[in-house]
């Protein structure tokens, strides 16, 4: 009956302890129980606040109408059922329940609303965040840090095309990212997901845009300080993918082709004088010549070192 335990009785959501120490409280209580007694205890919650209801209202509304209700959703799931320092396997299992309910599409949504960015002045969901700009890290490490946890062993109930499909639709919400976003979230992600993900489109045939994306993971590696030899080594393995010397070297031709485009895109900018306050037109130019510059000195040194060793 304490009204902070309830999905929407706290006044002052953002500054109440009552949602976390419920959390707590949970998590010690239910140490130990295997997953049906557990399973039982999210459906009571489930019921007990409402919550169906409330998720189906802001999965099926216009993202950020609902943003009171966008707010108290995340921070009941993140206070109570996937409360801080839970063991990796007891994260797994309640965000499972969370999301398997839900198709795909919903499930990425309802992801974003739990683990994407927020606003620091009144902690509603910011949906704008990765389509008007590049973002920061902190921004993606919420999603990165789920999508790993879906990934790994703890989330039994999950394959490995399950995780790329909510990638894939995470990226469109709510309308299509920015690929330098898509790019430092599989970045942030783990080498596993990430690779995962680049080999599924190298069998699927889309070379143009598998290309694209690693022409970006090089420009993230740049601005982000990430050492330039894991790209090579990145796109080594993928080249692997491919089942005929044709495939691999239309590839590595969309590559060079990718390069130049956004070069010339950006050198574009510069010189039609698009400038903000930032004069970010010219800084992604410097960016992105330096990432070509030491992605390419890294297949050089590489490819150097094979030469003399044989």
């Amino acid at each position: 009956q304490v009204s902070c335990f309830k999905l929407n009785g706290c006044a002052s959501p953002l500054h109440c302890l009552g949602l976390q120490c419920y959390g707590v409280f949970l998590q010690i209580l239910t140490a130990g129980w295997d997953e049906l007694e557990c399973h039982r205890v999210f459906n009571f919650l489930w019921e007990l606040s409402n919550l169906a209801r409330k998720v189906q209202t802001v999965v099926s509304s216009k993202p950020g109408s609902a943003r009171r209700l966008e707010l108290r959703i995340r921070l009941f799931c993140r206070g109570v059922l996937l409360s801080p320092g839970s063991r990796r396997s007891d994260s797994a299992f309640w965000l499972t329940r969370i999301l398997k309910p839900w198709p795909m599409v919903n499930q990425a949504r309802l992801l974003y609303i739990i683990f994407g960015p927020v606003s620091a002045r009144d902690g509603h969901v910011v949906w704008q965040k990765m389509i008007e700009g590049p973002t920061d890290e902190t921004s993606l490490k919420g999603l990165a840090d789920a999508i790993k946890l879906l990934y790994g062993t703890e989330a039994r109930e999950w394959t490995a095309d399950d995780v790329i499909s909510l990638v894939d639709e995470l990226s469109v919400v709510p309308q299509e990212w920015l690929m330098e976003n898509n790019a430092r979230l599989l970045l942030l992600s783990g080498n596993s997901i990430c690779f995962t993900f680049m080999a599924s489109k190298a069998v699927n045939g889309r070379a143009v845009e598998l290309a694209r994306l690693m022409v970006f993971m090089v420009l993230v590696c740049e601005k982000d300080l990430y050492c330039m030899d894991w790209a090579v080594k990145m796109m080594q393995k993928v080249c692997k993918v491919f089942s005929t010397p044709w495939e691999r070297n239309n590839f590595l031709q969309c590559l060079e082709n990718s390069f130049a485009r956004m070069l010339m895109d950006m050198l574009q900018a510069v010189l039609a004088g698009e400038r903000d306050e930032e004069d970010s037109s010219f800084l992604n130019l410097f960016h992105l010549m330096n990432a070509q510059a030491n992605f390419h000195k890294e297949i050089l040194y590489l490819a150097m070192g094979s030469t003399s060793s044989t």
